[in-house]
């Protein structure tokens, strides 16, 4: 089945890029308009301190209904290159009332209408598309005598904010550029051991000689990993040795035998016991070519840690890489004097989920190498160890924590806390990791909430693990081959229909138990695995 495969450059300078262009395009938005703001309200500020002045400055000759003092007076802010209008309203001696006395209007601009039947609306600055408007009191020996208008224009402002998203612009480009190479970089240091690790192993494979060693790499889980299969292809190479030696033996004893029963044709029932014990000899070296086989199978195992091994590394490199960015924010905040202290709360905060998820990332691929290693020792021995299942589901979960935080789906685990059992920890943990996975991709379409349930008890000696979900279930004609290779409900959108295959493999074979699923089209799945256990 053809599906397509990401690759960690792509998926890394991906994510990278796009966690910059949203911080930016956010962090840039938020800034500019809180700086607009800023120049709105100083414009309002200057405007309300002009109209002080202006009442302050013609109250005498307002009181003494001196015109011309009051036009020499109002040209003086000719020089205010904000101001369009300024009208003189004086009160009423009869009704109290508000008229027009005298005005000043730019002379680009000209006259303006009297605005005094505003004057309860414009108490308080009132802005326009292209003017701001205030109207102020005109007091003299604290007695009311009039108002001033002021009308303003915005165009200082309009260019302000101009030139703040060109601003804007220019720098989330070259931060988007910067970004883009510093991932660039950090991918190719990430990846080219990686690669080269993957090209050994896949020669390894199509050649078959595993006299072939994996290379030494500067990264610490990739060295121990490269560690791990180099001592699996020492064992294997050992067993094909003896192979070797077996097969030789073989054909020699074969040639052996037909050379005694061409000389001993009249000698055949003398000979009778010598052949039969030679048969049996002959058998002895076949089941030793039998088991020979089974651990030559290791080698074909390779092939398929790389694909393991990448998706704990990737989310450990986009955890890593969204760090990196964050702290080039706050290093720019700090060097521009602009760091708050919940900024750097928030950065804290981040930092240490981030270095969470990548420290378990990273034990998780220490783990699944582990866990290969393990394979290989099992091969020859039924080593096992005590551990809390509790824990191991937990791990689990929190492993696939970057998964299910995506959803609204909720996990629910029925196991008692102090529940220790001696068996093979890691096919356990990664039943849970492809039934969990197996749930999320295909139980619950269109991002709706589901319910994840994982009960666990022991019964004779007997580990029973219960695993369902009320996802959409399986339809008929896939539940009877549900465990076989490549069957899949996803075909042509990612699913390569393995998952439950190894799930199969690992209950049967790795734990020497059993496993049954029950499904039906809308009532979810529940999944059955009985396995012998030494309980503690």
């Amino acid at each position: 089945m053809m599906h397509k495969n990401f690759s960690i450059k792509g998926l890394l300078i991906g994510m990278v890029m796009l966690i910059c262009s949203l911080t930016l395009i956010a962090s840039l938005a938020l800034s500019s308009i809180h700086d607009i703001n800023a120049q709105y309200r100083k414009l309002e500020q200057q405007l309300e301190a002009y109209a002080t002045i202006i009442a302050i400055s013609t109250a005498a000759a307002l009181e003494r209904q001196d015109t011309d003092t009051l036009e020499q007076q109002l040209q003086a802010f000719a020089a205010v290159p904000i101001i369009n209008n300024i009208h003189l309203y004086s009160l009423n001696s009869a009704d109290s009332q508000p008229e027009f006395f005298s005005s000043y209007n730019r002379v680009t601009i000209g006259p303006y209408p009297t605005q005094y039947h505003r004057l309860d609306q414009l108490q308080k600055p009132v802005q326009s598309r292209d003017y701001l408007e205030l109207m102020h009191p005109i007091e003299y020996r604290d007695q009311l005598i009039g108002y001033t208008y002021l009308r303003a224009t915005k165009s200082e402002l309009a260019a302000y904010r101009q030139n703040r998203v060109l601003s804007d612009i220019a720098i989330g480009l070259v931060a988007l550029l910067l970004a883009f190479l510093a991932a660039n970089h950090l991918q190719r240091f990430l990846t080219g051991p990686l690669q080269t690790l993957l090209e050994q192993v896949q020669s390894i494979t199509k050649t078959q000689n595993f006299s072939l060693r994996a290379p030494d790499t500067h990264l610490a889980e990739l060295a121990a990993f490269s560690k791990a299969l180099n001592q699996m292809l020492d064992k294997t190479e050992r067993q094909f040795s003896k192979l070797h030696h077996a097969e030789q033996e073989i054909r020699q004893l074969n040639q052996s035998l037909e050379q005694k029963i061409s000389e001993r044709t009249l000698a055949l029932k003398e000979s009778n016991q010598e052949l039969l014990n030679t048969l049996e000899t002959l058998h002895q070296y076949q089941n030793q070519i039998v088991e020979t086989e089974k651990m030559s199978s290791l080698g074909q195992m390779v092939a398929g840690i790389a694909h393991e091994v990448n998706t704990p590394i990737g989310l450990g490199v986009t955890a890593s890489s969204l760090l990196q960015d964050k702290l080039k924010v706050i290093e720019q905040n700090f060097a521009a004097k602009t760091l708050t202290s919940s900024q750097l709360a928030r950065f804290l905060s981040e930092a240490e989920e981030n270095l969470g998820i990548v420290y378990r990332n990273l034990e998780r691929a220490a783990s699944l190498i582990r866990s290969f290693k393990q394979v290989a020792v099992d091969q020859s021995s039924d080593n096992t160890r005590d551990f809390s299942v509790a824990q191991l589901i937990n791990e689990v979960l929190l492993s696939l924590r970057p998964n299910l935080k995506k959803t609204n789906h909720e996990v629910i685990v029925n196991c008692p806390e102090n529940l220790r059992i001696e068996s093979k920890p890691g096919p356990i943990n990664q039943i849970l990791i492809n039934l969990i996975m197996n749930s999320l991709i295909h139980a619950f379409p269109d991002e709706q909430s589901g319910k994840i349930s994982i009960t666990v008890s022991i019964e004779n000696e007997q580990c029973q693990l219960i695993y369902q979900d009320n996802g959409v279930g399986v339809p008929e004609q896939i539940r009877k081959r549900i465990f076989d290779p490549f069957v899949t409900t996803k075909r042509g959108e990612g699913g390569s229909g393995l998952g439950l295959h190894l799930v199969y493999n690992l209950v049967t074979q790795a734990l020497r138990g059993k496993i049954q699923l029950e499904s039906s089209l809308g009532e979810g799945v529940h999944v059955l695995i009985e396995f012998p256990v030494i309980t503690k």
